[in-house]
């Protein structure tokens, strides 16, 4: 592989307002993540009175301390359906992947403290796509459920998609892909799905509630009473209907069943042996991301650039470069781990494609995993 020359200079005039720039974008993008923590953390006092842990402070019990714990979607919903401010977006649920007893996993909570944890229509695209996060990297799944299901404001736009997310779990759970769950409250309608289609099955006593339908809507549409525990309580899914496996004392107590869960089963012993990998930092600091790319979108740059930031060594082995200079494939490593690359310095060109439709291919037959950095205007139009 070559070393990329830089012809950056992080001292320059224009480096500088394109690092002002970004750090601006970021700072906008860090003020919405905060905004919906500030709306959940005003229901904590509420979740006190309830004996209840807010959704964000479950996910930090359950989590392994110190080990790394990358949030995904955070931002699913943004401004969308019923979130006016940006407060709401995640699409009512926490998820991220990170090391439960050791094991990585992808971790899912209902945001319960906001809207009860409904899901909209982004959240339910979120969740399709973290089952699919989930299935392709072959990670268990820890759920900590407490969700009035759909928001029925979008019922229509969530209940036939919503199936494929149930199917799924079924997916998943025949692939030999562990699912665990604790139900920290209410898990009505669709949010009882999901639990009972678990693997594992925890309930929070006295405040577990698996059902359909609540007693109000029971009472109407039958005239049955029941108590909120005889139709759907934790002890009742327990002893009677046999949902669930476990019970939990408390919120706390059930995360640290959902734990020795994870602990118990034999996980990692069934991958791959861990090589340890050696690697080079690049040559240049990746602070300089923020200055390399220009503040005005229509200005071009080379992603040579970027990779010098990111490569291990800023050492990149270009691709049929000779073909098409637009068009930039090639491979690098991130520490240690070899990475297919796919860019961009111009509008796609016919060869430009082929070349990409070669690259990707040889890939995919090599297993290397591909990168995208994306900076072009589409396919050069024209009659040839």
């Amino acid at each position: 592989m070559q070393v990329i020359e830089s012809t950056v200079s992080p001292q320059s005039e224009d480096f500088r307002a394109n690092t002002e720039a970004m750090e601006a974008h970021i700072t906008t993008f860090r003020e919405v993540e905060q905004k919906v923590l500030d709306l959940a953390e005003a229901a904590r006092e509420k979740f006190t009175k309830r004996r209840k842990l807010l959704p964000r402070d479950r996910i930090n019990r359950l989590l392994d301390r110190g080990a790394p714990f990358l949030e995904l979607c955070s931002l699913a919903g943004y401004k969308m359906h019923d979130d006016k401010d940006g407060s709401m977006a995640g699409g009512g649920i926490i998820a991220g992947i990170g090391y439960v007893s050791g094991i990585r996993c992808l971790v899912v909570a209902s945001n319960s403290a906001i809207k009860g944890g409904t899901i909209t229509p982004a959240g339910l695209d979120k969740t399709l796509r973290l089952q699919q996060i989930a299935m392709e990297n072959k990670l268990p799944v820890v759920s900590l459920s407490e969700s009035g299901g759909a928001n029925l404001n979008y019922a229509t736009d969530i209940f036939v998609l919503g199936a494929r997310g149930f199917a799924n779990q079924a997916r998943m759970s025949a692939a030999g892909i562990p699912q665990v769950t604790v139900v920290h409250g209410n898990a009505t309608a669709g949010g009882a799905y999901q639990p009972g289609l678990s693997d594992y099955v925890i309930a929070v006593r006295d405040q577990a509630k698996m059902f359909l339908a609540g007693p109000p809507l029971l009472k109407a549409a039958t005239g049955e009473v029941a108590t909120d525990e005889e139709l759907g309580g934790a002890e009742m899914h327990a002893q009677v209907a046999g949902t669930a496996e476990y019970l939990a004392a408390d919120d706390a107590d059930g995360i640290r069943q959902a734990r020795n869960i994870l602990e118990a089963l034999p996980w990692n012993e069934q991958l791959p042996p861990k090589r340890e990998l050696k690697w080079e930092e690049p040559l240049h600091p990746a602070e300089e991301l923020l200055g390399v790319i220009p503040a005005d979108s229509k200005k071009p740059y080379d992603v040579r650039e970027v990779l010098a930031r990111i490569a291990d060594g800023s050492k990149f082995m270009d691709f049929k470069n000779e073909f098409d200079d637009q068009t930039v494939c090639g491979t690098i490593r991130i520490e240690g781990h070899s990475v297919g690359i796919i860019g961009n310095n111009g509008p796609i060109t016919p060869a430009g494609s082929a070349k990409a439709a070669q690259f990707i291919q040889l890939c995919d037959q090599a297993g290397t995993p591909l990168l995208f950095l994306h900076n072009t205007t589409g396919f050069m139009v024209g009659t040839h």
